[in-house]
């Protein structure tokens, strides 16, 4: 189920799902993908209510080119067969599952989906937050072909390991790498965890530097003033696509002249530095489309 060429997921912007007035703004917001909250931002006596108006907006299809996804309450929680089989009916392009541990949850939530009716095209999102999912990660993420996208959750993860948050994230890199690693093994897309204070852009923008750096595809949000940087940053800049076109140009220029050496500004160019200019143009080929 892996896409192909890649659908953006530069920003990746959490909506509380009990708050209709949220609801409704993030039609118009430039966000590439939207997760409708009922787990964290939705009081306990609020579940019901708020799994309601969130299964209506995910099957409204009002939202045009974002993504839609719906986070559900965690396994082992009250309210998580119920936002499930909520999920399955309305039909989201995901349903994202807080606090997969296992290859276990993800077949349990991958089962009680298809039992209520949930649509072949609607993928399983797993949420990774725990040091028992990074080490078990490459695991979790092969479990099921309808897993196509990892989310990192950094809060859950720094609680776990009592560790601070940082600048430069330095107790969390060795959980982050194991994520990417297995997503990258597996061909899935995996999300970089979100940053919590939505005064400090400045903070904001140099962990999404480096997660893109790292190799993230993108970065959950909890604040729509976060959008701007964050597609700016995970967007290809002008220079490297057009560093992109000459790589490509260069290359099959030479293959087509029986020329087994390339180089594009001073650097040897491989199969592998053509495969990611590929990747680069397809990624930008696909924000333009936007």
């Amino acid at each position: 189920m892996t896409a192909t060429p890649p659908r953006p997921r530069r920003s990746v912007l959490y909506m509380p799902g009990a708050n209709e007035r949220a609801l409704e703004k993030a039609k118009s917001l430039p966000t590439d993908a939207l997760i409708l909250d009922l787990e964290d931002s939705v009081a306990p006596d609020a579940k019901a209510e708020a799994r309601e108006r969130v299964a209506a907006a995910a099957a409204s299809g009002d939202y045009g080119h974002r993504e839609v996804t719906v986070r559900v309450n965690a396994p082992g929680t009250p309210w998580h067969a119920d936002d499930l089989k909520a999920a399955a009916q309305a039909g989201p392009d995901a349903v994202v599952v807080p606090k997969v541990d296992s290859p276990r949850t993800v077949h349990e939530v991958e089962a009680a989906l298809e039992a209520a009716g949930v649509p072949d095209r609607t993928a399983i999102w797993a949420m990774v937050e725990t040091p028992v999912a990074m080490l078990d990660a490459r695991a979790i993420v092969a479990a099921s072909e309808r897993l196509t996208v990892l989310v990192l959750g950094t809060n859950d993860l720094a609680k776990e390991l009592h560790a601070e948050h940082v600048p430069g994230r330095a107790p969390l890199l060795t959980g982050l790498s194991l994520a990417l690693l297995a997503a990258r093994a597996t061909g899935r897309v995996v999300l970089d965890g979100v940053y919590n204070d939505v005064q400090d852009l400045d903070g904001f923008e140099a962990e999404a530097r480096q997660g893109r750096q790292l190799g993230f595809d993108g970065k959950t949000l909890i604040h729509p003033r976060q959008l701007e940087p964050c597609n700016r940053i995970f967007t290809p800049a002008p220079a490297e696509v057009d560093r992109s076109r000459r790589i490509i140009d260069a290359f099959e220029q030479a293959t087509s002249q029986g020329r087994g050496v390339v180089t594009v500004d001073g650097r040897m160019i491989e199969n592998l530095h053509v495969d990611e200019a590929r990747r680069v143009l397809a990624l930008a080929e696909a924000v333009a489309g936007r």
